[in-house]
């Protein structure tokens, strides 16, 4: 590749805004809110990006926006590139113990994903490109977005056609990670992150008196055949090259210890990394829920809640991201991640029509332990918010080597 652009000192750029990014991520912090209707969090980050020559498009279905930086009015001219730069702003639904001073104020809601991180960090990077706007060769697009977790904000976002309003050529985002050094970039090309389904399978018996089962068809034991029979599934007919995990997660029954019940439930999960593998998976979790109740006399009734996709990174947007990763952090500021995580990111949804890339930054203190730190999901999920900084600079690194040349 080329060296990486003169047009911007992207680490002076971040340290710049980090001030004010601190800020907003501590007041979207203090208020978190779950799903894809986040009013006060929308209303924090538009009052960030109040008075900026900034185009706003409202989704329809959530609390989500765009907002459209269009340069090229002077200098640069316009190449015709357009770039996403995405960050998702939805909290979960857990109770927040690290006793910070700007810890949540909403029971049962926490931002321990780092979203409050990711709006924040994206908020400081339009900041930080408005101010060179007229040099920009090309239309930069901020995608704020609600409901990542679990909610399929990304779709209903691209459902109400907000891609189209500036159709971008290239797509990034970044998520922290509490389990990296403060400061470097993870990530790599392919696979990144899994498919998420929900399995849900009701096998119905015929209940009565648990000390008479021959009058009764027991759902119990079947349903524990189809657990036995789900993991051999995997173990035999999943390529390891291709993984699949099926975990069964839930099992409901019965109300007394001497009542046979006349159904169980079933509830797991699916992760895949491939649509042949998920589709096969998909497949096989009916047919053996299916014919193992047959066989003993109940039926099945079965559901496939659809997940998110596979979360791929284009090859050529990846590369871009470890380039820009060295010029940020130096030398040892990319690490190249073995292997997918089997966690799932609606980022897919946008990367599933545009190529482009995620990859994670670690935010982890310099005097902890990144191994042992509490990871995402955790009630005690912290960051090293100076680590902003870097993320602000890959951002607005992504946006103007993009504008400028493309994935060349």
């Amino acid at each position: 590749m080329n060296a990486p652009s003169a047009l911007q000192d992207w680490p002076k750029l971040g340290e710049n805004v980090l001030p004010d990014t601190i800020a907003l991520r501590r007041a979207i912090h203090a208020e978190p809110e779950v799903g894809l209707h986040c009013p006060k969090t929308t209303a924090k980050l538009k009052a960030s990006l109040a008075g900026l020559p900034l185009e706003i498009h409202d989704s329809q279905s959530t609390t989500g926006f765009i907002a459209i930086l269009r340069g090229g009015q002077a200098q640069a001219g316009d190449n015709g590139r357009t770039v996403l730069l995405r960050g998702d702003m939805d909290a979960l639904p857990m109770t927040e113990e690290t006793d910070l001073d700007f810890a949540s104020t909403i029971p049962g809601a926490m931002h321990a994903c780092g979203h409050d991180a990711h709006s924040a960090m994206l908020a400081g990077a339009a900041r930080a490109l408005c101010s060179r706007k007229d040099q920009l060769p090309g239309t930069i697009v901020f995608m704020f977005q609600p409901g990542e977790e679990g909610h399929h904000g990304a779709r209903w976002m691209i459902e109400d056609g907000l891609l189209e309003v500036a159709r971008p050529d290239a797509a990034f985002a970044l998520h922290i990670s509490p389990n990296a050094p403060g400061g470097v970039f993870v990530g790599r090309e392919g696979p990144l992150l899994a498919s998420t389904d929900t399995l849900i399978a009701n096998i119905k018996g015929k209940g009565g008196h648990a000390a008479m089962p021959h009058d009764c068809i027991d759902p119990i034991p079947v349903a524990c055949e189809i657990v036995t029979a789900l993991q051999s599934f995997v173990a035999r007919r999943i390529p390891v090259a291709d993984p699949a995990v099926l975990t069964i997660t839930q099992i409901h029954a019965g109300s007394s210890h001497n009542i046979i019940p006349d159904s169980v439930r079933l509830m797991g999960t699916l992760r895949t990394l491939s649509d042949s593998t998920r589709e096969k998976a998909r497949a096989a979790f009916r047919q053996i829920a299916n014919d193992i109740s047959a066989a003993h006399g109940c039926t099945a009734e079965i559901n496939i809640d659809e997940g998110y996709p596979v979360t791929f990174c284009d090859p050529r947007a990846t590369a871009l991201m470890r380039e820009l990763a060295t010029s940020i952090s130096g030398e040892k500021g990319w690490s190249p991640m073995p292997a997918p995580m089997m966690g799932g990111e609606d980022f897919s949804y946008v990367l599933r029509e545009v190529p482009g890339a995620m990859a994670f930054v670690g935010v982890a203190a310099p005097d902890s332990d990144p191994k042992t730190n509490p990871p995402l999901h955790n009630t005690r999920m912290t960051i090293d918010e100076s680590v902003m900084a870097k993320g602000i600079a890959m951002h607005c690194a992504l946006a103007e080597r993009f504008l400028e040349r493309g994935f060349d």
